[in-house]
């Protein structure tokens, strides 16, 4: 397995999947790919799920249905893991996690992000679909913060990715299932950990966002993640996870303590050399907190991001597209494809050519 791993990461991928009667494939560039001339079969399968779970799980081996963890190995590199079960075998899909945490230079990601890295206290989210880079852009907002500051921070995944090593910040890293029993119990345990930056892996539920708005409320700069497209449906999702008596007030919440919201998708490089993020980033201004607390315009959060990019550093999806295309980082169908207004996109490139 240590080879096939190697020669997968040397390919640049991302993800590894394993099941039996297939062969082991890679997504390199977005594609999935064959790895192996031979297919694994049930048995093989079930070796090399033992090698990948801790030694005291491996008795339960027969019983896992969807079981999360992570495994590295010395010259190879770590790993996220999921193994699952399907048609009654299991299957295996591993995430690459490299050992140099990259930097906001290296992911080609906007300038504003290390501005936003570096508030006070409120809350960030980086939003995207599974797979687009979410754990990357934290880690990297996290290693800037380490870099820069003398600062405590937390964080609380699930499973640990990223391993982070203490520069000008002390960096305390828990483990859901491990070192704390959920997201919830472990943020509202942080909260007496003395952090100044709280990361949380993923708002899951009610509770866990209600103790994550509190920590920002409180005078702790929090990140965390969600699973939406973009900063419009991301304030909905936050506020409709709230029973519909207390939205009003979920409005002011986050109107007061978010500081931005990043969303991604990953696009195929022009060069084929893998991918890079196309982003949209919001910033909170007082305008933007002002349309969070009215319902009605929620929707028109969306042409401000536009309107504020020479000002304070937003950007929508399309306009950094328009960017990628116009330095010869992704092509036009690629971006086209990728853009949120595909025509409207057109039109605007047109223009500009």
């Amino acid at each position: 397995m240590i080879e096939i791993l190697k020669g997968a990461i040397q390919r640049g991928a991302s993800d590894i999947h394993m099941k039996a009667g297939d062969f082991i494939r890679a997504r390199v560039s977005g594609e999935l790919v064959p790895i192996t001339k031979q297919q694994i079969g049930p048995e093989q399968t079930r070796q090399l799920a033992l090698q990948l779970i801790p030694e005291w799980e491996k008795p339960n081996i027969d019983k896992l249905r969807d079981y999360d963890c992570s495994w590295g190995a010395p010259g190879v590199g770590r790993f996220r893991v999921n193994i699952l079960r399907q048609r009654g075998t299991l299957g295996i899909v591993m995430r690459v996690i490299p050992i140099e945490i990259p930097t906001l230079d290296d992911l080609g990601l906007p300038k504003i992000l290390r501005n936003i890295a570096m508030s006070n206290r409120g809350m960030v989210l980086v939003t995207g679909v599974t797979g687009s880079g979410k754990s990357t852009t934290l880690a990297a907002m996290l290693d800037h913060i380490n870099e820069h500051r003398a600062h405590h921070v937390l964080t609380l995944e699930d499973p640990l990715e990223f391993l982070h090593r203490d520069k000008k910040s002390s960096i305390t890293q828990r483990e859901v299932g491990t070192d704390t029993e959920s997201f919830n119990k472990g943020l509202r345990a942080a909260l007496r950990e003395d952090p100044d930056v709280v990361l949380v892996g993923e708002m899951r539920d009610t509770e866990t966002i209600d103790i994550a708005l509190k920590a920002a409320e409180t005078g702790h700069l929090l990140f965390s993640t969600l699973h939406t497209q973009n900063a419009v449906k991301t304030i909905s999702r936050v506020i409709s996870v709230f029973p519909t008596d207390e939205q009003e007030m979920v409005r002011v919440r986050l109107a007061e303590s978010v500081v931005a919201v990043i969303s991604q998708r990953l696009v195929p490089r022009k060069d084929g050399k893998g991918r890079i993020a196309a982003v949209e980033v919001m910033i909170a201004t007082a305008t933007i907190q002002d349309l969070i607390r009215d319902p009605e315009r929620v929707e028109e959060i969306h042409d401000l991001i536009a309107e504020g990019r020479e000002q304070y550093g937003s950007q929508t999806f399309d306009q950094h597209l328009m960017d990628l295309v116009a330095s010869d980082v992704v092509s036009f169908e690629v971006a086209m494809s990728a853009a949120t207004n595909p025509s409207d996109f057109e039109l605007k490139v047109k223009t500009l050519a």
